[in-house]
């Protein structure tokens, strides 16, 4: 038998009564990820809307601009990851375009994620 808060007063039911079920998610989206190695002079562009990129830089320097930004530099040895958690029909993406460049003693690897 259930009572009210004082623990003798019957609980009487006023409204009809069912179990609450969490609503079902959006299935997991189809994800594609890419890798590029750039040796030397040259550009990597990742276009708008990836979900997830990184960018390691073996040797030499890098830079990399987001959007519309000023580049930034981005020395040896240093690796940066960018990523959004959410995806599916209302999930999140990059918004922005990135751009690494390298010079003649660069060698850095790219590589990104997105929905398919």
């Amino acid at each position: 038998m259930d009572t009210e808060l004082d623990g003798t007063t019957t609980y009487v039911v006023i409204g009809t009564v069912r179990r609450c079920v969490a609503p079902a998610g959006p299935a997991n989206p189809a994800i594609i990820g890419t890798i590029q190695r750039q040796q030397g002079a040259g550009t990597v562009t990742i276009p708008a809307g990836a979900r997830s990129i990184t960018v390691v830089v073996a040797s030499g320097t890098a830079s990399v601009a987001i959007g519309v930004a000023p580049a930034v530099l981005i020395p040896q040895g240093a690796s940066f990851t960018w990523g959004v958690d959410r995806g599916g029909p209302d999930g999140e993406t990059l918004q922005d375009a990135y751009a690494f460049t390298g010079v003649a003693s660069s060698d850095f690897y790219v590589s990104s994620t997105r929905e398919v």
